[in-house]
């Protein structure tokens, strides 16, 4: 490889380093003065209910209150982390509900740790329905460890284990994190990917990259509430209730947080293909030089992060299926049926994206395109369309990461800016240009994250994962799977 070629791939990878080294510093100073814990909830059992009184107490001291709104929403902003009571005044409840008969019902202790916020869910019933049955007040799974925010709504998400506790034992705490690096690592990994495609093959570092998982999942989030989709999976699966499998299936495919998922890929497939056709390509006929397409990247990241948040607004939400779910008990391991559905499809996508590249004629001649453009192109490859597919393809998988990112932790309009940092370290740490390195990278980084809790304070663990990506620029710079290039 030319001497040129190697310095630049050099250079990109200090400049990687040195954003994701300003990212982690944004997040760090948007924890510091913001702070943010809160307590919120939804009454949506056995359906959301307007109207009811939420009371938060510290002790005998009231900290604030609460009334559900349409949608059965409530929220409290906390004073700081600490051990707090949260009550439903059964007075307000209307008539046709009463709070779940069990006792301590209506009320709950919770314990809340820095920048978290805690969602605790009560469940009502129809009167004569829920006689010990229903269930008590709980806490989601998805705010209940699986996703505690260091600070407000412009920190970075820190996604740490469900199921475990301080009295768990240690090996049980070594397995449980191992779970939960694996499914993080298997997130970061579905949206790199197409991160590092996209700078194998056209060695543009894409800042906007992180924006575009941000996209994929607010469109999942918009279409996953259309009350189109919800009458059409309860016609399916009204009309094919009765046939074996069949029904069941289609009923399954025909929910509306999976139609939706396959409508916000398919965006984001489009997303890349209009801004490759649109944006880079013109700009590449003109020469421009990489480092002046990166700052129109970061151009383009911050227009379409606002756009966003203009459209959706800069709260936190969460998609309506799938949130709250019983654990389930897979030996000392406790997942989630979400969970664990996320990782078999990640390892799926994964599995199939690398035979794709591996035995597919598009995706070998991406693979010529990343090794060698001029080459590839000497060689009767049309170099374009390539690249048209690998942006198709980055911008699908970029939707699908937002997706699963949202199902497992919440949506807002800089989720995906915040996980642009680990996507770098990822990268980096599996060797730029290769599809196969930012698979390994991002489970890595995961595992790290993830484990190193067991330590350290969790608003700590991903400052470990790219510790991890400095010293591996130290000791190995081309990274795990990149191969050492010979200068001259």
């Amino acid at each position: 490889m030319r001497k040129g070629a190697h310095v630049r791939r050099r250079l990109v990878t200090v400049l990687l380093a040195v954003v994701a080294a300003i990212l982690a510093a944004t997040a760090a100073a948007a924890a510091d003065t913001q702070g943010g814990e809160t307590l919120n909830g939804q009454i949506r059992q056995p359906e959301t209910v307007e109207g009811i009184d939420i009371t938060v107490f510290q002790g005998d001291e009231e900290i604030g209150t609460a009334t559900t709104d349409s949608e059965g929403r409530w929220e409290v902003e906390l004073p700081g982390p600490g051990d707090y009571r949260v009550v439903l005044d059964e007075g307000s409840v209307p008539e046709e509900f009463v709070v779940a008969e069990q006792p301590g019902a209506e009320h709950t202790d919770v314990n809340v740790r820095p920048g978290q916020q805690r969602t605790v869910i009560f469940a009502l019933a129809h009167p004569g329905e829920g006689e010990g049955s229903a269930p008590s007040p709980t806490h989601s799974d998805a705010e209940d460890g699986a996703a505690e925010e260091t600070a407000g709504d412009d920190a970075e998400g820190v996604a740490t284990a469900p199921g475990v506790s301080a009295n768990s034992s240690f090996g049980t705490k070594v397995i449980q994190l191992t779970v939960a690096g694996l499914l993080y690592g298997l997130i970061i990994a579905i949206a790199a990917v197409g991160l590092s495609l996209i700078f194998g093959t056209t060695g543009l570092t894409n800042f906007a990259h992180g924006d575009m998982v941000t996209f994929g999942a607010l469109m999942a989030l918009l279409f996953s509430g259309m009350a189109l989709f919800s009458d059409l999976h309860s016609a399916i699966a009204g009309a094919l209730s009765g046939v074996w499998l069949v029904g069941p299936a289609l009923g399954f495919v025909a929910r509306p947080m999976v139609v939706a998922t396959l409508l916000a890929v398919l965006l984001g497939a489009a997303l890349g293909a209009v801004l490759e056709r649109f944006v880079w390509r013109p700009l590449r006929r003109r020469n421009v030089a990489l480092i002046q397409m990166f700052i129109v990247s970061i151009g383009l990241a911050m227009v379409l992060r606002h756009v966003l948040l203009v459209a959706f607004g800069g709260s936190r939400m969460t998609y309506p299926d799938f949130q709250l779910q019983e654990m389930l008990r897979l030996g000392p391991v406790s997942i989630t049926p979400r969970d664990l559905t996320i990782m078999v499809l990640s390892v799926l996508v994964l599995v199939g994206v690398a035979c794709l590249l591996q035995f597919t004629r598009v995706g070998k001649a991406m693979r010529a395109v990343s090794d060698n453009r001029d080459l590839a192109e000497s060689s009767g490859i049309d170099v374009d369309r390539v690249t048209l597919y690998v942006w198709t393809l980055g911008g699908a998988l970029s939707a699908l990461g937002g997706v699963f990112y949202g199902l497992n932790q919440v949506v807002y309009w800089q989720m995906g800016f915040h996980l642009l940092l680990l996507m770098f370290a990822a990268v980096i740490l599996g060797g730029l240009g290769t599809a196969y390195g930012a698979m390994v990278g991002g489970l890595v980084i995961g595992l790290v994250a993830q484990l190193s809790t067991l330590w350290f304070p969790s608003q700590l663990m991903n400052a470990w994962a790219l510790g991890l990506m400095i010293i591996m620029l130290l000791v190995r710079p081309q990274g795990i799977l990149g191969q050492r290039e010979r200068v001259g």
